[in-house]
């Protein structure tokens, strides 16, 4: 089980590795106010969410403790950056505000993940 949850862990990096590397390939473009939502941001959330939900699983199923409050938020935080980039997935350009945003919930998504003990 320890292989499988391990490699669970790897596809989740992998994901939160192609929405924060979309994220800072349009940073120049959004100082611009040309940024958009690129397809590997909107994949690499769809691939957090449903690893995150498989981690969860899987490690109840091992018997390992869940801290289901930092679950929860962020699953919270997740939902709100899958909702943005989705909605906005097919314009050309995404207000600056906005595109910050998902760059914000998605780098405090990560500091919840390794801080939250």
């Amino acid at each position: 089980m320890d292989v499988l949850i391990h490699l669970f862990v790897g596809l989740h990096i992998i994901g939160i590795a192609a929405l924060l590397g979309g994220f800072l390939s349009q940073m120049k473009a959004m100082g611009q106010g040309t940024a958009r939502f690129v397809p590997g941001m909107l994949h690499g959330a769809l691939t957090m969410l449903v690893t995150g939900v498989a981690l969860v699983g899987l490690n109840q199923a091992d018997d390992h403790h869940v801290n289901v409050l930092k679950i929860g938020v962020k699953l919270a935080l997740l939902i709100v950056i899958l909702g943005l980039v989705y909605v906005q997935r097919d314009e050309e350009k995404v207000d600056k505000r906005l595109f910050g945003l998902v760059g914000l919930l998605t780098t405090a998504n990560i500091f919840i993940a390794v801080l939250w003990t």
